[in-house]
């Protein structure tokens, strides 16, 4: 135990990878000093008086306030890393590597052990006491035990909530500009926030809104370096990609650096004392302590990667990002004919990957081209001191792990086996294979594979996936008759006439202003039904014309299979008659059904809030006398439309419902779109359990009807953080209710 500490002890003065921005650096761009040279102020305290301007209407000392407590906040961060660097860098405050004379970690008990440990004191208080005084320096009196910002405020500044308030507040000072641009910082981070997405529709159709002003003010630099050089390198131009390339990479490793020293900072201290008071009980002495911080400390450490790899608003970093960094540097290097510094960054691979095959092919045609031995060519230095600190961290968390029983989840994907110890090996693998069915995504079938499929009489397949331009969809007809729509559209009337709304409550649509919607679950019709408020033929043919889509959609996508029924809804939307003119917008914004779609990379996240458990969706239509409202499929990008489908009654759009099947509703600009939206699922633990209730109801004798949940207001139309409206309600359950998407 003693080694171990000496070893966590003598890693904790080793001085930082990086050389850090000087106490001079600039400011996070959009954010204008308020006050220039003064200290930083506390940022908790600047937040809630913030507020309360806010909530008093009090708009310009709201964003002044806000402002500050933004650029306080970012301050304090600079300061930690500012000093963090400059006491590592003084003599008394390191640990030298071994002194003649001076006993090693691994002498013998008695005087050693002594002299041993009043090295490492010394030095600790030493570092301390450069610390305290460095603060002190920067923000005055107390330095950061005076400023210590708490877990709920750092959190809020983390989903950047308070942009939501700064664009309302910009947005009654007249302001739009700033407001658009503040909404977009904040919609970054929040991309499934409806209100925001409502809001950022407006402001796009507002006079004196630039396409400028959609700029996100807290884009880390590293994240618009590396976008601007994919996008170059997507132009095939490769030397301008390089330094921005370049860019990016440092900007990682910096933004790695900074993360790292907050990791040492009063917050996680505070963190820490917060958890020891949940688990109460825990008893340990002087050495207990400090190897329970410090592997605290190293655990935070490990993840600023994946924070450094993880977009604003995902909550998946993107896979082997300095690896992938590291190959397209030395990509492009070769492309331009730098080949010392196209072999310098391939052997950086190497060392995350030393049997890539890709990267050893790449290393010896660059040495083929080079024609003779560069001896003094190796990998590049700031990878390989990364490299090597981060695995002399995880040395001591696995070590940690096997004997003290701590919790250590490795984010990187590189980490030699040899340095697990090998009685975790065989867990570890069992952990990482573990993938749960739901994440993974459908597999396309051939076009001749459904050809056989035996279809319903009747119905009639009016255009496949090759039509369609696009994988795993359908368009059919015939599903429903004529006479079945009107009894389909009489039941969602009624319901809407006597004021009942499920699924989603509010006046207007959840995703455009301009529109009215209206929402009927199963369950509601049959309550409906037997309180004499519905006619019970509706109620009974909505049960049976679900169970219909569903056999039709397993027989034609998944006869291997059994689907069932996730989720039902009856939606009719309805144009706003006057606010129609000019209009932008579309009724259902271009969305993936099992996976939060990032347009900008086209990548699709299966995360909360998406239902990533919905395997294949529909639509059934049951109309056609209105204007617009056609469903349509994009590229991945969300612009480029791939097809279009017109809505009429008994057409069944069917399609798997992940990242090959983007779509979109064109808006409804005059009428009444109904349809019949349902989602299959293969997980049996995610069929709808409201279908089986209502189909039991009908089975049995009247009862009293569920209390209906209380409506919530409409909205007001000017844009308003969502902490003012919209409030969660509680279900039965006592669980928060989802947003469910519909189409």
């Amino acid at each position: 135990m003693l080694r171990f500490l000496r070893l966590l002890l003598l890693l904790l003065l080793l001085p930082p990878l990086l050389p850090l921005p000087p106490p001079g650096s600039p400011e996070p761009p959009g954010l204008t000093p308020l006050s220039p040279g003064g200290a930083p102020q506390a940022p908790d305290l600047l937040y809630a008086d913030g507020l309360r301007a806010y909530a008093a209407g009090a708009w310009a000392p709201a964003v002044a306030l806000l402002r500050e407590a933004l650029r306080s906040q970012a301050a304090l961060g600079r300061t930690r890393r500012d000093c963090g660097a400059s006491c590592a860098a003084e003599p008394g405050a390191a640990l030298p590597a071994l002194l003649p004379g001076v006993p090693g970690p691994d002498a013998g008990p008695g005087r050693a052990q002594g002299s041993w440990e009043r090295l490492l004191l010394r030095a600790a208080l030493r570092r301390a006491e450069c610390l305290t005084q460095c603060a002190a320096r920067r923000l005055g009196p107390g330095g950061a035990a005076r400023l210590r910002v708490g877990s709920a405020l750092r959190d809020a500044f983390r989903r950047r909530e308070p942009y939501n308030y700064l664009q309302r507040a910009y947005y009654q000072l007249k302001k739009v500009d700033l407001a658009a641009a503040a909404a977009h910082t904040f919609f970054v981070a929040n991309p499934t926030h409806l209100q925001m997405r409502e809001d950022m529709a407006k402001y796009r159709r507002m006079r004196g809104v630039r396409l400028q002003s959609f700029r996100d003010l807290e884009t880390p630099p590293h994240w618009a370096a590396y976008d601007t050089s994919l996008e170059l390198l997507g132009r095939q131009e490769a030397g301008l990609a390089l330094p921005r390339l370049e860019e990016a990479l440092q900007g990682s490793l910096a933004e790695i650096e900074s993360c790292r020293a907050g990791c040492e900072g009063p917050e996680q201290q505070q963190g820490a004392e917060e958890e020891e008071e949940e688990g109460a009980g825990r008893q340990g002495g002087l050495y207990e302590a400090i190897a329970e911080h410090w592997i605290r400390v190293l655990q935070c450490r490990q993840r600023c990667v994946s924070d450094t790899a993880t977009r604003p608003g995902r909550s998946f970093p993107v896979p082997d990002f300095l690896p992938s960094q590291l190959r397209r540097l030395h990509e492009a290097h070769a492309q331009v004919g730098n080949l010392s510094q196209a072999m310098e960054n391939v052997l950086s691979v190497l060392l995350f990957y030393p049997e890539d095959e890709a990267a050893k092919k790449a290393l010896n045609q660059y040495q083929a081209q080079l024609g003779e031995p560069r001896p003094g060519l190796g990998p590049r230095e700031d990878i390989q001191c990364f490299i090597l600190r981060s695995l002399g961290e995880k040395r001591q968390l696995y070590y940690a792990l096997e004997h003290l029983g701590t919790n250590f989840q490795d984010p990187d994907p590189w980490t030699p086996v040899a340095l697990i110890p090998e009685a975790l090996r065989e867990k570890l693998r069992e952990d990482q294979e573990k993938r749960p069915w739901d994440h993974e995504l459908p597999q396309p079938k051939p076009l001749t594979y459904w050809k056989d499929v035996l279809l319903l009489e009747g119905v009639t397949l009016t255009q496949d996936a090759r039509q369609l331009n696009g994988s795993e969809r359908a368009v059919l007809d015939g599903l429903l008759t004529p006479a079945e729509c009107g009894i389909l559209l009489q039941l969602a009337k009624d319901a809407a006439g006597a004021g009942a709304r499920s699924g989603y409550r509010g006046r207007r649509s959840p995703h455009t202003p301009h529109e009215h919607f209206e929402g009927l679950t199963v369950l509601k019709a049959v309550q409906l039904a037997q309180a004499g408020t519905v006619g019970s033929q509706g109620a009974k043919l909505l049960l049976e014309v679900s169970e219909r889509v569903r056999t039709l959609t397993q027989a034609y996508f998944s006869p291997e299979r059994p689907l069932h029924l996730s989720f039902t809804h009856l939606v009719c939307r309805s144009a706003i008659e006057g606010e129609q003119e000019q209009r932008m917008d579309l009724s259902h914004p271009v969305h993936v059904d099992n996976c939060v779609l990032d347009p900008d990379t086209g990548e699709c996240w299966r995360e909360p809030p998406a239902y990533t458990y919905r395997d294949y969706s529909g639509v059934l239509y049951l109309n056609d006398d209105f204007q617009g409202g056609d469903l349509f499929f994009t590229e991945p990008n969300a612009l480029t439309v791939t097809a279009q489908v017109r809505p009429r009654c008994g057409r069944l759009v069917a399609f798997s419902s992940g990242v090959e099947n983007p779509h979109g509703v064109w808006a409804v600009t005059r009428g009444r779109r109904c349809a019949l939206a349902l989602w299959h699922t293969w997980a049996p633990e995610h069929r709808e359990q409201e279908w089986t209730e209502a189909k039991q109801l009908l089975q049995e004798p009247e009862g009293e009807e569920d209390e209906e949940d209380e409506e919530m207001p409409s909205r007001d139309p000017s844009p308003e953080p969502p902490s003012r409206r919209l409030q969660r309600v509680q279900d039965k359950a006592g669980k928060p209710p989802r947003v469910r998407e519909e189409l």
